[in-house]
């Protein structure tokens, strides 16, 4: 049966609040460049109060990934546990307008919902510091088995793989898309996520997951070598499509015994690098959901990665249809 949705997603359902910082801010606040550091409640409301002018949106990686598939002309779906408060409505309202289809039902606060404080300093790295919140609650009962057989590819974000039952949750939904002739797609999200669960997500990979998708960093960290090759090589031996993303070295596609280098788009100039990777995620699987060749699916993603990069926050900021209709990607 043909699938009503490109994606449905899995993930982490957070409000990104965003602030430009200078360096000093780091230091002084205890905050760690270019990393993502687990905060409790508390340090959220403090860091909340310092972030003025700060810009809000409904964040959360795969989240990331499902508006960017919407901004190309295609359907998403997502599922995410949000509490009944002001943020999680306000995620809710900002998502179904982004166009994608939202219906897992919200959790009586507390805990309130996550929240994502990203220090963005002049050199475009983002540094996060995260409350994770109602969103780790996540459960098999929370899968919407309808939407995960209606998508052509379920996107699971490693960010939520923490808890045994958002485990549990993992594995159902892939055995649900496996079950009805789906594809599964897995995003290590973090050398920090990957340290934490190295064995689990290795077993993940092997056992439910076609197309897996890593940075540089996370796939020597899951396969622990320094050799990129070894790395790729061992991946590929688990799973049938690796995807390499290398910020400005482009990325690298492991899929049918080949090995395909994808150039990142040019950029003048970068303001914030959040969102990059989950945005090169929904050009690729929006192409793979509409039976580009792999080629064709990495520079889909290099274009959607290149636009969130040249400005503040980790939405598309112009139509991504529009843009990749005018570099002659959309054509079949």
């Amino acid at each position: 049966m043909r699938a009503q949705y490109d994606l449905v997603c899995v993930g982490n359902a957070i409000i990104d609040i965003l602030h430009s910082a200078p360096d000093s801010f780091l230091s002084e606040h205890g905050i760690a460049k270019a990393a993502m550091t687990l905060i409790d409640e508390a340090r959220a409301d403090h860091l909340t109060s310092l972030f003025d002018g700060a810009v809000l949106a409904a964040g959360g990686s795969a989240a990331n990934t499902a508006t960017g598939v919407a901004s190309f002309g295609g359907r998403a779906g997502y599922i995410g546990k949000v509490a009944d408060d002001d943020l999680g409505r306000e995620f809710t309202r900002a998502f179904r307008a982004a166009g994608v289809t939202f219906n897992t039902p919200a959790r009586a606060a507390p805990p309130g919902t996550a929240r994502c404080l990203i220090a963005v300093t002049a050199d475009g790295q983002r540094s996060m510091s995260t409350y994770l919140g109602a969103s780790t609650l996540l459960e098999p009962g929370d899968i919407d088995d309808a939407l995960i057989r209606a998508g052509a590819i379920t996107f699971l974000e490693g960010y939520l793989f923490d808890r045994p039952e958002a485990k549990e949750a993992f594995v159902h939904a892939a055995e649900i898309a496996r079950g009805a002739g789906r594809q599964v797609a897995l995003t290590l999200s973090d050398t920090f996520c990957v340290d934490r669960h190295r064995a689990s997500f290795r077993h993940l990979v092997a056992g439910h997951i076609d197309i897996l998708f890593a940075n540089e960093l996370e796939i020597l960290s899951l396969y622990e070598t320094h050799n990129l090759d070894a790395a790729l090589d061992a991946a590929r031996a688990a799973c049938p499509v690796v995807v390499v993303t290398r910020s400005d070295k482009g990325s690298l596609i492991g899929a049918e015994g080949a090995t395909i280098e994808v150039a990142a788009a040019p950029v003048s100039r970068v303001v914030d690098t959040t969102g990059a990777g989950d945005l090169y995620a929904a050009g690729f699987l929006y192409g793979r959901a509409r039976g580009r060749t792999w080629a064709a699916c990495g520079a889909l993603g290099s274009l959607a990665a290149a636009e969130v990069i040249s400005h503040m926050g980790p939405r598309p900021e112009t139509s991504l249809k529009a843009l990749a209709e005018s570099r002659g990607l959309m054509a079949a």
